[in-house]
């Protein structure tokens, strides 16, 4: 496909459901996530990586949070600074390499994720998982490893 060729109506059609979808449920999931628990999804978000990617004895460098939310540097940088002044994280310099700093879940960081997490669920699975079929889950997943491949 040359870069210039133009899609149809079809892709059309899809690409735009496709942007519409994040908008409205991520909506519904933030509201639920906000009303029962006072997280934004911003914070669940940081929250579930940090608790995914450590344990009690590993640790993640900022810059790899970074990455795997597909943030920009700064911007976690002033999101983590608003969970520090709640007690949700800490940030501390990295022992590996005295480079950069490590980001570690508090209690309270872990309190908060082990309350959220059932609520963040039960909310996907109402305002998402429930209105589609098996098969249109898995055509939902394919569709998105196809279009990762090739990132």
């Amino acid at each position: 496909m040359s870069p210039h060729h133009r899609p149809d109506a079809a892709a059309l059609a899809a690409w735009h459901a496709y942007r519409a979808l994040p908008l409205l449920i991520d909506a519904e999931v933030a509201r639920d996530l906000e009303q029962d628990t006072g997280l934004s999804m911003a914070d669940y978000d940081v929250l579930a990586a940090v608790a995914a990617l450590t344990s009690d004895d590993t640790c993640i460098r900022v810059s790899g949070l970074a990455a795997h939310l597909r943030w920009a540097h700064s911007r976690l940088s002033r999101h983590l600074g608003r969970m520090e002044r709640r007690g949700l994280v800490a940030r501390e310099p990295c022992e590996r390499d005295g480079r950069g700093d490590d980001v570690l879940l508090t209690p309270a960081g872990r309190s908060a994720y082990d309350e959220a997490a059932p609520v963040y669920q039960a909310s996907v699975q109402r305002h998402f998982a429930a209105r589609l079929s098996r098969e249109q889950l898995a055509v939902l997943t394919g569709i998105e490893e196809a279009v990762a491949a090739h990132r």
